[in-house]
């Protein structure tokens, strides 16, 4: 809290007291915060009158108010021994406490004050600014209505009353309770019309509430005075970009950095180009961001915070992590408080693998910024996943070789640590097809394990059985699924893996007891610029001798990212080492190749009480054998709603007429079509390791 409105007040007391124009010179210094020169004419006027009380108090007022707290509390100490009953000393010696920042004490004191004097205008407003310091702004805002009762209208209070204000909104912010702070800062507007401050808070309220067209129309009231122009567009271009429309925002920011000329404040710029490098980035700008950010920092051996902050974001969404880390060090290195480089540091170790020590710096985060809301989302984020869950699924299907089947899935992920978790998995299955007249079920139970053997490396294995029983034959068979999964460079990932499996399709293939030895690999690339590649291959040797080769792979462009739209082109061949198609699908060579859209608002994107959808539709061609070409199709959505942030259910269904979609004796004019109902819950609000 600044304390010169009030120490204004003081000094019109002390000047009462004097009959001497002698000390004018001194008075006016004060008045007009020249400290320095004050401290410099009353340590003069002491030198010839050592005694004299208000040289001793306005001497006490300018070397506290110029920096000297400690000094101030000492001088005001022994002017109290002098003078134990003076009223005017005991105010100059509570105010001195306020200036050294001893605000228990400094309470403890005014309380005592009044007592003696409950009508003092100069002691309800010292103990309101000193409720305020301690955060008590409830009672702050008592006691100062109480000064102005004294004093209606003064100015000092008013202002003083006006901070309280903000103190007491910014607290009901980090409560999340939006609505009590946006009526307690509008009420600064009474005293104080379009007060930037209470504008800026406002603002921010609305920004941390998503309430964004709000916040666009508070920041173009700031506007209107064009001293502040560029910060309105600033604002409004963050606004823009929480409001998923990064486009206007780098629209916005160009103004504002064309805006820039000789009168702008260095801070004011500086605010401006960091937000204009911001939006680029946000464009996917890249090149010209690093641009930006190198003109920052060429030839600049101490870089700000800000510019090295900058640079550490580029890299964050240039997946680039370890370079943003040591970005981050540096930040904090210099500022171990700064909110950047902790919460910012903290999103780079995340998506590293480094979840103990992510943990760790969000945690930080909010020692120097309580309950800040950012922070703590990301910690209860971080905790959702690696919260203990349950995950069912019900599905039917049938195809148009009359075969049906209907199936039950229940899995649970348990994880212990960050690194370590178990899974178990339940799947039960029955099929059935009325022409051939033939039933069976099937019973499936793995459980395993999974473990990061470093950050980008994880280890996971699952172990079972499976028990057929069918109408010619009951028998039970060895499950197992073991993969490790690796980022070998940025933007890459790499799964590789060995899953064996019965071919459990329709009765008639679980019939032939077909064990399969899978074989696989998924390898994924993204890209800075939209474009994206995934493959996948499947060796496969089969118990009845048979081989398999199987390989998928699409390319694809990311063409909106609110909803997540792409498309692409796929392809995939097929081959089998030996032809049995009266048993199964099994060509000796088969083509297909696909054009495709997806359209996506991920689940893990959906707030608590928001829908979530899926939408993929793809058409091409398909090559049997030497056969010429079939047209092809495949179409698949769900429809989800989330309940909680720990519960969710969704549809889904699809079709394909894609040969290859699943093994069967039809390798023509086959139609796959199937639907079902997914819940998930997690069972506990923490993870286990925070319990």
């Amino acid at each position: 809290m600044n304390f010169k409105y009030f120490s204004f007040f003081i000094l019109f007391f002390l000047s009462l007291c004097i009959n001497s124009q002698e000390m004018q010179e001194g008075f006016t210094y004060l008045e007009t915060g020249k400290y320095k020169e004050a401290e410099v004419f009353f340590k003069d006027i002491l030198k010839e009158y050592p005694t004299n009380k208000t040289a001793r108090l306005c001497y006490g007022r300018a070397i506290g108010l110029n920096g000297k707290a400690t000094a101030a509390v000492t001088l005001f100490t022994n002017l109290l021994k002098d003078y134990p009953t003076d009223f005017e000393v005991k105010l100059n010696y509570a105010e001195s406490l306020l200036w050294s920042k001893n605000y228990p004490d400094a309470k403890v004191y005014y309380q005592k004050l009044l007592k003696e004097n409950d009508k003092s205008f100069a002691a309800l407003l010292g103990y309101a600014n000193t409720l305020s310091n301690l955060k008590e702004f409830k009672a702050a805002l008592i006691n100062v209505d109480k000064a102005l009762d004294v004093l209606p209208g003064n100015p000092n209070a008013l202002v003083s009353k006006k901070y309280m204000r903000l103190g007491l909104a910014s607290k009901k912010v980090s409560d999340q309770k939006y609505k009590e702070a946006e009526t307690i800062l509008k009420e600064n507007f009474t005293s104080f019309k379009d007060d930037k401050e209470t504008l800026l808070n406002l603002a921010n309220l609305y920004l941390i509430s998503k309430q964004i067209e709000k916040a666009k129309n508070t920041y173009e009231i700031i506007g209107k005075k064009p001293e502040d122009k560029l910060i309105s567009l600033n604002g409004i271009a963050l606004a823009y970009h929480l409001d998923g429309d990064d486009k206007t925002a780098l629209t916005v920011s160009k103004t504002a950095q064309k805006s820039i000329d000789k009168h702008t404040t260095e801070t004011l710029k500086n605010q401006t180009i960091e937000r204009y490098i911001q939006a680029l980035i946000w464009n996917k700008k890249y090149t010209s961001a690093k641009t930006e950010i190198d003109k920052l920092l060429d030839d600049n051996k101490t870089p700000e915070n800000w510019m090295l902050s900058l640079r550490a974001t580029l890299n964050i969404y240039k997946s680039d992590f370890k370079k943003s880390i040591d970005d981050y060090n540096l930040i904090l290195k210099k500022d171990s408080a700064s909110f950047d480089g902790n919460l910012g540091k903290a999103n780079a170790l995340k998506a590293s693998g480094y979840y103990i020590n992510a943990y760790k710096s969000a945690e930080n985060t909010l020692v120097f910024y309580k309950k800040q809301k950012d922070a703590s989302n990301f910690i209860k984020e971080l905790d959702l996943s690696f919260t203990p869950y349950v995950e069912t699924k019900a599905s039917y299907s049938y195809d148009n070789g009359n075969n049906k089947a209907n199936a039950y899935d229940i899995k649970t992920e348990v994880p212990f640590s960050t690194k370590f978790k178990l899974l178990a998995n339940y799947n039960y299955r029955s099929t059935s097809n009325q022409i051939t007249n033939l039933k069976a079920t099937t019973n499936n139970f793995t459980i395993g394990a999974s473990y990061q053997l470093l950050n980008n490396l994880t280890l996971k294995g699952s172990f079972g059985v499976t028990s057929s029983d069918s109408d010619e034959s009951k028998y039970n068979q060895f499950l197992t699924d073991i993969s490790i999964n690796m980022k070998p460079f940025k933007l890459q990932n790499l799964e590789l893996g060995y899953k064996r499996d019965i071919q459990n399709f329709n009765a008639a293939l679980l019939n032939e007891q077909i064990v399969q030895n899978n074989l696989i690999l998924n390898y994924s690339v993204n890209t800075n610029f939209n474009l994206g590649w995934f493959t996948q291959y499947y060796y496969t040797w089969q118990s009845d001798q048979n081989a398999r080769n199987l390989l998928f792979t699409s390319l694809y462009y990311n063409i909106l990212e609110k909803p997540s739209i792409k498309g692409g082109i796929n392809y995939q061949n097929l081959s089998f080492k030996n032809q049995v198609p009266t048993t199964y699908f099994s060509p000796r060579k088969f083509n297909a190749v696909e054009v495709f859209v997806n359209i996506i608002k991920d689940e893990t994107a959906a707030k608590k009480k928001e829908w979530f959808y899926g939408l993929t539709a793809a058409t091409g061609l398909q090559y049997i054998e030497n056969d010429d070409g079939q047209s092809t199709y495949r179409i698949q959505g769900k429809l989800g709603y989330k309940f909680s942030e720990r519960a969710l259910i969704n549809i889904y269904g699809l079709q394909s007429n894609i040969a290859s979609a699943v093994a069967t004796a039809a390798n023509t004019s086959f139609t796959y079509t199937e639907f079902g109902l997914r819940f998930k819950w997690l069972i506990f609000k923490k993870p286990f390791f925070k319990k």
